[in-house]
Order: structure tokens, then C-alpha cells, then sequence
């Protein structure tokens, strides 16, 4: 038995082809209740963060003494890809990037070891260093607020942080659990400056004395009364008022108690960061997941969640703020909608055509067959339901049922020749079958490198490719082994008929012929068709992604450096005001952080006349106008956060700032651009003291006793060197610092009290000179050099502007030291369409390939391979004539439009070799080939059209992704048809006189010319 009378096989054996599609079915079913619904697919790449905080530090300070160090160290591992930084007032966060298949975990303890051996390196007044294994997929999936009658702003806090957030993260799939606004409990030591002056003390002694008094010890172990005794030394206060009846030693041999020289108080950290909903502030959470979960199952888990701990505690109350969950669940039913939709419509499309509801419902059952066990095939290779899978699975709605409808418009023709259903169904498949596998190997090949494409981009389109090819496999095996099978008990036989004429089918054969009388004419059609097809893709504007209509949106606001909280709460206030007055917002809700970027969070109606970005765009200028701030939403395809994101690289700070405001002041002139702007360029005000350092080295006074004296006074220590209070369930920090008020007031700081080698101290400003000055508010690193980021807004309607920015003067010639480094969105972009363009070649050849084997010659699948260029032509006519840009899924479109118009060829041509095989004339077998195949290949095209018009036409949900690939496999499909039916053959004909005029001439140069005979035995050697 080979493939070829496979069909035969199952038509007689029906049992095992039966029971293998009911086995597959049903694994199919279950396997899809069990996969996740996820908005993107999981992309796993090996990465790491290093995260160091020093308070108060400036972000000058903190690159030399803390980021230039880790990042030498960490340069030298092993499968290190690329390392980013940034520094900010207090903070240094290291981003490492390790090449596609290192191992997370091994990536992560190598970096935990290189940290180790600088550690002592480092600065002391540093928090213990962090090393992240990066893990968090994506932004928060929901925001959730907490409110409560019967608990104080801290208690709410703590009742978040502790019972919250450790039921939150028993859920299987959450990732982080972080409170925004709320404040964190403290004992507050609030110093009192004039008193310390007096005393002769620092705000560090104090600090450090009540690290060595408060503090329950191991005491050791004791034997008495013959029994074993642990020792335990109890120094812990057990109020905040006890804790103020410590004794401070103040030199001398005197002492002081605490509370003569401060307030000790039980109070709450003071406030960084606040969260406002309504003009009023909430104590917020965002939910997090990790990777490989699903969104909407983590979602949903944590909503039940949260609905339990609210039904144990009455008095809490739990609101949603914002999700992106809602966005995904739509556009995941949207897509199963249209793939359903698509399928019935094509089936519609069978039955229109062959007018008998017996071999309607047979092909319709290679739909079920085909796309139902795909989802098992994806359970086993760990895809999810996620944005690219189910644009597979809506691209092969109407490829699903095409091999069916081959097969049984080739059966009912032999029915109609006067066969009986059982004998049609076995002459029909048999005769067929070759040309089927060729069809479906010929989408197989194309999509096969697709699946298989390298780097981050080649993970993401693993799923897209791997699906289609898997569904499409299903589909040939449905074809060869149920659709005869079921057709030949199925079906009806009614003698002889017609069929496949009309008044359509002879003016077909009217163009047939008048292409085959003039074959170079046509040639010339098909060559002006390719030119065409060039102008037209030529002025199609080029985007990498399109963007998404989605139901939320994200502003972003910068504050000018040293803006307290109040400041950037009134600005952030200012913002959800005009957001509100939006017709479009149903709610804005804002995450406000000091000295960091701050975020409202948008969710827009779902009945809004326009989309989020025209939404974005038309209310970008507003924001603009809000002083002493920078607000922008947050672009979708810029890599930080704005729609065009340019980075410079260079080792020299001041050269690359030059550059880089050169490049902005040209792009200021560039009509597609709004606002751009050196990011991060804005200086933060600071108070610089100088030590005197004559006069302090007499007195014996450091700059680090400086340092750490004026650091505690004015903020406290770091956590993890301040004393502890110990409550029955936790400790709490003890904050040793001077009253908020004091540190208004330039005096406070000029007459602290500073240590001196004697045990006395002096004022500051006898050791130091105190004045004011400016620094840096943040400071970026790429690859261990200094990088610098020039941002933009696009205009409204403008889709890119990538062409402009590089024909700009400065860009087309970089001083020598500074690069533009590819990172973020525009990397991935860039090797994206490389990898692109590589599985197209891939697939090319491999069309190829499987043509060569099919028809052990050359020549005909160099005719199908020319009928590709028809492809992409009819394509970019309807991009033009609907606005769209070509985008990824506009080439994933055309992907599945080479796979098409190669199916369609190889039916006409494999027919035609076939009929010559047989002796027919070379004219009459072509002109029989389109006779014979032209209904099936339109009945194909119209069924995968009719297939594809819920993607194209997006009725429900998001159709931004799936819409420009629905409109340009639509386009190219009309229009290749037409010209494949008339082109191909012409094309065929001319390549096979050329094939027997040159055949001779080869065998003569290039084989041996003996003759074979097989079977014949060569003659034995004489013995």
C-alpha cells in the first residue's frame, strides 16, 4: 500500500480510520479545556536584574562606585547577550540578557556569583544586593483597590501585605503581589536638631546606640536545678514609651534619655507613593503573573480569591481599577467567533457549488476532523491560546476544508461519468492523491521554517507556525483517509451528468485557449503583473506591528526633578481631570510615585465611536500643556513607552549629549513627529557640601562620618542597619531622623552636629562648605558605555517615520564614538523580518523541493514556482484601497498566499502531465487539465475567501492583527486565481517545449548515453 491508493485502503478497512479520528477528537476536546488563554505567547528568554539601592544617593555617584562595577563583573560570564542600566536618585538596576538557550537558572547563580566577589568592593551604605531572575510576564494583568470601615490606613496596609497578598500568591501562576499607596508602620525617632547641638550627639550615635539596646540576643546555654536552660537576652522595648526611656549616652560618662532629645512616636514610614481613584486616595495591589501562565485563569483565580477573603471579613471591601484581562477574553471569543464563522461559511460555499447536501456535509466534517485534534498536538508542544495561535487557527479556517473539497468535487465528477459512489470514491481519491500531498506539502513547506526560526522572534512565531502546519497535516490525513471513505457509503449516485459547465466555465476555456494560442502575450501579462505588484508594495507604508484597538491605555507623567509628593499628586490630578472629561474614559485611576515616573491607568468604554490610539493622539496635545511636567501616553510599539524611541551609545557623556540635541533639534522639523526630546536630560536640584579638608583632617572629621551623619539625620539609615521592634507577628524598623519640618530649613543642615577623633563634635558647616548645585536625574547604560534616548509622538495618521529620522543629517553621519544601538521593540523588529525573510527563502526551496520529487522533473515546478510572484499583487491592492500599512501580519498573510497560489498550480499542472502521460496531445491535455480543475480551485478559493471574511471584516473585538491579514489573503487570492487559471497553463505549455527541445541536448552533454535495462544479469567471469 502506498500513499497513492491510501484512500482505497481506508474505503475498504473503514474501521481504524474511524476509530483514530474519534481518538483524536476527543484528546482534541480535552485538551483544549486545559489550555491557557493568554493574551501573547510565552517567549522565554534567559535574563537576570541586579537590583542596588542606596538612599539618597545621586545617580553620578551610584555609576561609578556601583553600576561601572557590577557591570564589569558580570561582563565576563559566560552566553552574556547584552546588559542595560539604569541609574536613578537612590537606585541602580541592571539588566542582563543572555543568549537564547543558556539556562535560566545557571545564568542567574552566575551572576549571584560574580556580585559575591565585588561585594566587598562596594559602597557600605548600600542595601544587600539583589539578583532577579527575570520572571514577571509583561505589565500587572488588574489593579485592585482595599477599603475598609473598621481599620486604620496602616492596619489596611498591613492587612494587604500579610493576608492579602499570601492568599494571592497560593494561586498557581501569580507572580508579585505589590502595594501601591497605603503607608508601612514605623517607630519614629524624631530627633530634635537644637537639642542634639546641645547634647553634642549625631543622629548616627543615637541610631547605633539603640542597635546595640534594643534587641532581644542569644544568651547561650545554662545547666540548673539539673535541668538545661537556653539563655535569652530581652533588650526589646515593649512600646514606643518604654523605647523613649532608653538612656543615650552622650559622652563624658552622661547619659540622656531618649525622649529628652526626641519624640519617639508609633507611627507609619513616611509617604513615597500614593494611589487616587476619584479624586480621593486608595490603597491599591497590582496582581502580577509569571510566564507560562494564563492570564485569564490567574485572573479568574484571584478574583474568587478575593471574593472569599471579602466574604470572611465583611467590613472589606475589594474594587477593580483597571485590567488588560477583559482584552484578552474578548479578542480570545472574537477569534474562536470568526473561526467558526469562517468555517460555516465555507461550507455554505461547498454546497452553493456542487448543489448536494450529502457532499456538503462531508467536506464540512474535515473542519471538526482537522481543527479540533490541532489543539491536542498544541497541548503537547506547550502552546497556548494566545494571539498568534489563534491567528493560525483563523488563517486555516478555509485551507481546512480546501483538500476535502478537492477530493469529493473529484469524486462527484467520476460519479457523474456514470460510476457508482464506492467505485467513484476509489478511482477519484486514487487518481488525486499525489496532488493532494503535493498541495498540502507545498503550505507545509512554506509554513515549516516559520516554525523553526531562531532568536526571540522565532519563539514567538513558533506557535503561529507549528499550528498551521499541524492543522494543515490533519487536514491531508482527513482528506486521504475520512473523506473517500465517507463518501463512498455516503454518497448517492445518480448516472450520468454534467458537470463543471456554465456559461462561466466557457468563457473560461474561451481565455484558456486564446492563452494558449498566444503564450508569449500572456507571458507578458504575467510579467507586467509582477511589475505591477512591485510599485504597488513600493508604496505601501512600512510599520512592524499594527497597532491595537484595545480597551485601556497607559499616560505616563515625569515631574520635574525635586517635586515632592504633593506636587506630583496635583499634577497627577490635573491629568484624570481632563481624562475624565473624555467622553471615551470610564475610569482613570493613578499609581503616583515621588522621584520616579508616575502612571494613570485608562479604561476606556467599550461603545467609544473612535480607537484608543486616535483616542491617544487627539488628547496628546491637552496633556502637553500641563507645566512643570512631561506627559505622554504610553506608545505600544515604543521601546520606552513612546511611539519612535532612538538610542545613542557613546563613551563620552558630554560628545553624546551634543549629538543627541543636534538629532532633536532636526527632528523638531519632521511634520510625521510630535514633541521629541532628549528623555532624562533634565537636572535635579541638590545641596553639595565640601568638606574643608584641612580643617577637617585636624579635627579628624571624614568625609564618610559626613556622609553617614547627615544621611541618618536627614533621611534615616537603611533598613537593614536601623534597630527593630518587635511585634508578636513581625518587626517593624525603628526611624532614627530629624522632624520633616527641620529639613525645610538650610540652617538645620549647616549646624548639625559632626563627630570629631576626640569623641566631641562640631557644627558642619565649621568642617564643610555648603552651597547649591545640579546634577543628573537619571543616567542610562548600554553595554557598559553611556546611552542617551531621543523620544517622539507620531502625528495623527502617520505610521512610521523610521525612513525620515535616518536621512537626517546627524544620523547619517554619527561623530566618531557614538553609535545608534538597535534594542527593545526596534531589535526584535529588525531580526524579526531577517528571520522573516530567511523561512520565506526556506520555504521557497522547499515548494520546490517537494515538486521535484512529486514530478521527477524540473521544469514544471519552475512553472509553479513562477506562479508565486502572482501572489502578493492582488494583496496590495487591497491594502491600498483599505488604508493598511504592510505590518507583520500583512507577511504572514502573504506567506499563506505562496502556499495557495502553489496548490492551485500544482492541480493544473500534475492533471496535465498526467493526461500527456497518457498520450493525449500537449494542447488538449492542458486545455482538459483547466476544464477538469477549475472548479475545484475556485470552489477552494471562494471557500477560503468566504473563510477569511469574519477575520478581514473584525465584527467583534480587536481586528487590528487579524484584520490586515484577513484583507490581504482576500485580495491575493481573487486576483492570483484569475491570473493562475490563465497564466500557468500558458507558462506550462512554453516550459514543456523547451523541456523536450533542450532534454536531448543535456543527456548528450551531461550523461553517459548507455542504454539500461533492468533486470538483465551481467555476464559471470570465465572460471
Amino acid at each position: 500500500m502506498d500513499f497513492r491508493n491510501i484512500s482505497a485502503w481506508a474505503i475498504r478497512n473503514p474501521v481504524p480510520p474511524i476509530v483514530l479520528f474519534i481518538a483524536l477528537t476527543l484528546a482534541g476536546m480535552i485538551a483544549f479545556t486545559r489550555l491557557d488563554i493568554n493574551q501573547n505567547p510565552d517567549i522565554s528568554f534567559p535574563a537576570a536584574q541586579v537590583v542596588i539601592s542606596q538612599p539618597g544617593a545621586a545617580p553620578t555617584e551610584l555609576e561609578t562606585q556601583v553600576t561601572q562595577r557590577v557591570e564589569a563583573a558580570i561582563r565576563g560570564i559566560n552566553g552574556v547577550d547584552e546588559m542595560s542600566s539604569y541609574v536613578s536618585e537612590g537606585n541602580s538596576r541592571t539588566f542582563v540578557q543572555f543568549h537564547i538557550g543558556t539556562p535560566v537558572d545557571r545564568a542567574v547563580n552566575d551572576v549571584r556569583d560574580a556580585l559575591a566577589r565585588i561585594r566587598s568592593d562596594l559602597p557600605e551604605g548600600i542595601l544587600e544586593p539583589q539578583v532577579e531572575r527575570v520572571d514577571v510576564d509583561g505589565g500587572p494583568i488588574a489593579y485592585v483597590s482595599a477599603e475598609a470601615v473598621d481599620m486604620t490606613l496602616e492596619e489596611l496596609s498591613w492587612f494587604v501585605d500579610d493576608t492579602v497578598a499570601k492568599r494571592l500568591l497560593t494561586i498557581s501562576g501569580m507572580s508579585a503581589v505589590r502595594r501601591g499607596g497605603g503607608v508601612s508602620r514605623e517607630i519614629r525617632v524624631i530627633l530634635d536638631p537644637v537639642k542634639l547641638q546641645a547634647q553634642g550627639i549625631t543622629a548616627a550615635q543615637v541610631n547605633a546606640q539603640l542597635r546595640q539596646t534594643n534587641v532581644n540576643a542569644a544568651g547561650g546555654r545554662a545547666e540548673i536545678a539539673g535541668a538545661e536552660q537556653s539563655v535569652r537576652v530581652l533588650g526589646n522595648a515593649r512600646n514606643a514609651f518604654e523605647l523613649g526611656q532608653t538612656q543615650i549616652s552622650v559622652g563624658d560618662g552622661r547619659s540622656v534619655k531618649l525622649a529628652d532629645i526626641a519624640e519617639v512616636r508609633d507611627l507609619y514610614a513616611e509617604q513615597r507613593s500614593v494611589a487616587m481613584m476619584n479624586n480621593r486616595q486608595v490603597l491599591s495591589f497590582a496582581l502580577e503573573k509569571s510566564k507560562g501562565s494564563s492570564d485569564v485563569a490567574v485572573y479568574d483565580e484571584a478574583q474568587a480569591m478575593l471574593a472569599a477573603i471579602e466574604k470572611e471579613n465583611p467590613k472589606i471591601k475589594f474594587t477593580e481599577l483597571y485590567t488588560s484581562v477583559d482584552y484578552t477574553r474578548e479578542q480570545y471569543t472574537s477569534a474562536i467567533h470568526a473561526m467558526i464563522e469562517g468555517a460555516v461559511l465555507a461550507v455554505i460555499v461547498v454546497f452553493i457549488f456542487l448543489r448536494d447536501w450529502r457532499a456538503t456535509i462531508i467536506s464540512a466534517l474535515a473542519i471538526p476532523l482537522s481543527a479540533i485534534p490541532t489543539f491536542w498536538f498544541m497541548d503537547l508542544m506547550g502552546f497556548t491560546l494566545n494571539m498568534v495561535s489563534l491567528l493560525a487557527l483563523s488563517l486555516v479556517a478555509g485551507v481546512l476544508v480546501d483538500d476535502a473539497i478537492v477530493e469529493i468535487e473529484n469524486i462527484v465528477r467520476h460519479m457523474r461519468m456514470g460510476k457508482t459512489a464506492y467505485q467513484a470514491a476509489i478511482d477519484a481519491a486514487d487518481e488525486i492523491g499525489l496532488a493532494v500531498l503535493a498541495t498540502t506539502m507545498a503550505i507545509v513547506a512554506v509554513f515549516l521554517p516559520v516554525g523553526v526560526m531562531g532568536g526571540v522572534s522565532g519563539q514567538f512565531f513558533k506557535q503561529f507556525g507549528l499550528t498551521v502546519v499541524v492543522s494543515v497535516l490533519l487536514s491531508l490525513a482527513v482528506a486521504r483517509l475520512i473523506t473517500p471513505m465517507i463518501a463512498a457509503y455516503f454518497l448517492k449516485a445518480h448516472g450520468q451528468e454534467s458537470h463543471g459547465e456554465g456559461r462561466l466555465m466557457d468563457v473560461y476555456m474561451a481565455a484558456l485557449n486564446w492563452s494558449l494560442n498566444h503564450r508569449w502575450k500572456t507571458m507578458f501579462l504575467g510579467l507586467g503583473s509582477f511589475l505591477a505588484m512591485i510599485v504597488v508594495f513600493m508604496t505601501l507604508p512600512f510599520t512592524s506591528q499594527p497597532t491595537m484597538n484595545t480597551d485601556y491605555s497607559q499616560v505616563q507623567i515625569e515631574m520635574v526633578p525635586g517635586s515632592t509628593l504633593e506636587q506630583t499628586k496635583v499634577v497627577a490630578q490635573r491629568v484624570t481631570d481632563i481624562l475624565d472629561a473624555a467622553p471615551e474614559v470610564a475610569a482613570a485611576f493613578a499609581d503616583i510615585t515621588v522621584g520616579d515616573e508616575s502612571n494613570v491607568y485608562i479604561t476606556l468604554k467599550k461603545d467609544r465611536a473612535v480607537t484608543s490610539v486616535e483616542f491617544e493622539r487627539a488628547l496628546a496635545p491637552k496633556l502637553r500643556e500641563i507645566p512643570d511636567a512631561r506627559v505622554t501616553f504610553r506608545s505600544q510599539s515604543g521601546g520606552l513607552g513612546r511611539d519612535i524611541t532612538v538610542m545613542l551609545a557613546g563613551s563620552d557623556p558630554d560628545k553624546l549629549n551634543a549629538t543627541a540635541n543636534q538629532l532633536v533639534s532636526e527632528m523638531t522639523h519632521l511634520p510625521q513627529l510630535r514633541a521629541p526630546r532628549v528623555d532624562g536630560d533634565l537636572q535635579r536640584p541638590e545641596i553639595t557640601i565640601k568638606p574643608r579638608l584641612d580643617l577637617a583632617a585636624n579635627m579628624g572629621v571624614t568625609t564618610a562620618a559626613l556622609s553617614q551623619t547627615i544621611r541618618i539625620a536627614t533621611q534615616g539609615d537603611i533598613d537593614q542597619n536601623v534597630a527593630k521592634f518587635s511585634l508578636s507577628d513581625r518587626q517593624i524598623p525603628i526611624r532614627v531622623a530629624l522632624k520633616e519640618a527641620s529639613r525645610r530649613d538650610l540652617s538645620t543642615i549647616e549646624n548639625l552636629p559632626v563627630p570629631t577623633a576626640n569623641g566631641g563634635s562640631v557644627p558642619l558647616k565649621v568642617v564643610a562648605d555648603i552651597g547649591f548645585g545640579a546634577g543628573p536625574s537619571e543616567l542610562r547604560r548600554f553595554n557598559q558605555n553611556r546611552r542617551i534616548v531621543i523620544s517622539a509622538d507620531l502625528a495623527p495618521g502617520a505610521v512610521t517615520a523610521e525612513k525620515e529620522i535616518n536621512a537626517l543629517p546627524t544620523m547619517k553621519n554619527l561623530p566618531q564614538g557614538v553609535e545608534r544601538v538597535s534594542f527593545g521593540d526596534t531589535k526584535l523588529m529588525a531580526e524579526m523580518v531577517n528571520n522573516f525573510i530567511v523561512a520565506v527563502i526556506a520555504g521557497i526551496f522547499l515548494v520546490f523541493a517537494v515538486l521535484v520529487l512529486l514530478y521527477k522533473r524540473i521544469m514544471p515546478p519552475l512553472v509553479n514556482m513562477g506562479s508565486l510572484l502572482l501572489a502578493p499583487l492582488g494583496g496590495g491592492i487591497a491594502l491600498h484601497l483599505t488604508g493598511n500599512p504592510v505590518s507583520m501580519p500583512v507577511l504572514i498573510g502573504l506567506l499563506m498566499l505562496l502556499g495557495i497560489v502553489a496548490k492551485n498550480s500544482i492541480l493544473l499542472v500534475d492533471f496535465a502531465i498526467e493526461e500527456m502521460d497518457k498520450g493525449i496531445p500537449k494542447k488538449q491535455a492542458i486545455l482538459d487539465a483547466g476544464h477538469k480543475r477549475a472548479q475545484p480551485i475556485v470552489m477552494t478559493t471562494v471557500a477560503m475567501v468566504a473563510g477569511m471574511l469574519p477575520v478581514a471584516l473584525a465584527v467583534s473585538g480587536d481586528g487590528s492583527w487579524r484584520a490586515p491579514m484577513g484583507i490581504v489573503v482576500i485580495g491575493g487570492l481573487i486576483l492570483s486565481t484569475v491570473l493562475t487559471l490563465v497564466i500557468v497553463p500558458a507558462a506550462f505549455s512554453l516550459a514543456s517545449g523547451f523541456e523536450r527541445k533542450m532534454a536531448p541536448k543535456l543527456s548528450k552533454w551531461l550523461t553517459n548515453n548507455e542504454p539500461r535495462e533492468e533486470g538483465r544479469s551481467a555476464p559471470q567471469p570465465a572460471e
